[in-house]
């Protein structure tokens, strides 16, 4: 099952960039930027891995992204995840990232933009893995922040392939960025959102009636919900489910407690994701085989998951159907 796994051709819809951050590089960029951090060896970064919820995972997230000072680091921060990536077998990969969290830091954005898009374009021609680049505003800031980023992001606009929505869920409903949301979509740019992971499944219709989102990220809770999960059935909204993000975040306690089979049988369309690799325990493919252990799902099962991430991709027309002819070419059988 590893083999046929790896061989798949992979789509990561789900992917923090920030969340990549391995602890060998976040030395590495330390000691490049001469910033002390608060932790003596990469062994020692590793044992703190140990979430209570996503609230505990956020405070060490914010304090490792402090190594990104360049364009430079952003350039090897992204291009360190795709080659891990692509060794699994991704072949496309939906890079979010957190524009207000570098600029509170004094971080420009033409910095943050320079390097992600080199990191991108390198990627694509060494690699072969093509990408999107998705924009997340943090909800736990405000609004009217969220929206005067957005504006400063105009010379960009035509690079942004969605705008998303992240960090802490509690207490920060999507109706909160009604505004910077409805911006976005008269800029013709598409909306995606993080809703029902922490956050009740009442945050995912918001999600769908006030932001118009084309794509839930997370969405689990929509289980307590059936008429919402017959509306996402109905309209076919992807779902970009991060199994392994929710166990290491408490959502659910273990693997085979996930919620994926019911939503599977629900007639949900679902993707599998990594969300943030490098606190998580592993990426696309990690997340790939602890279903495999803890579902027993086929074969075609797992092609149905990747060809679902295919179709729902931001992506060229090409590309997709370059990319799910190679899919279907996958023998189920060794």
């Amino acid at each position: 099952m590893y083999d046929f796994l790896r061989r798949l051709p992979k789509a990561e819809l789900h992917l923090h960039i920030e969340g990549s951050l391995e602890p060998e590089l976040m030395f590495q960029l330390a000691e490049r930027n001469a910033i002390t951090l608060p932790y003596t060896s990469v062994e020692e970064v590793k044992a703190a891995y140990e979430f209570d919820d996503l609230q505990s995972f956020l405070d060490l997230y914010y304090q490792g992204m402090a190594v990104l000072r360049t364009a430079e680091d952003f350039h090897d921060l992204a291009m360190d995840y795709f080659r891990r990536a692509h060794a699994e077998g991704v072949v496309h990969v939906e890079i979010s990232f957190d524009p207000q969290a570098h600029l509170a830091r004094g971080i420009e954005l033409n910095v943050q933009m320079e390097g992600l898009g080199r990191a991108r374009r390198r990627a694509e021609r060494e690699l072969g893995v093509s990408s999107a680049l998705i924009m997340s505003f943090l909800r736990d800031r405000p609004a009217e922040e969220a929206l005067h980023v957005l504006e400063q992001a105009a010379p960009y606009w035509e690079t942004l392939d969605a705008v998303g929505l992240d960090s802490a869920e509690y207490g920060h409903p999507p109706s909160k960025f009604r505004e910077v949301f409805a911006r976005a979509k008269a800029l013709g740019i598409p909306r995606v959102a993080h809703a029902g992971e922490e956050g009740p499944a009442a945050y995912i219709s918001e999600a769908l009636d006030l932001l118009e989102v084309c794509r839930i990220d997370h969405g689990v809770r929509c289980l307590e919900d059936p008429v919402l999960v017959e509306r996402l059935r109905q309209e076919r909204i992807p779902l970009t489910v991060c199994p392994l993000s929710n166990v290491r975040l408490k959502v659910v306690e273990h693997i085979d407690d996930h919620p994926l089979p019911k939503l599977l049988e629900a007639g949900l369309l679902l993707t599998i994701n990594s969300d943030d690799p490098a606190y998580f325990g592993g990426g696309v493919l990690d997340n790939y085989l602890a279903c495999a252990r803890a579902f027993d799902w086929s074969r075609q099962t797992f092609i149905q998951m990747a060809r679902n991430a295919l179709n729902v991709a931001f992506m060229e027309e090409d590309r997709r159907r370059a990319l799910l002819k190679d899919l279907e070419s996958i023998p189920l059988e060794d």
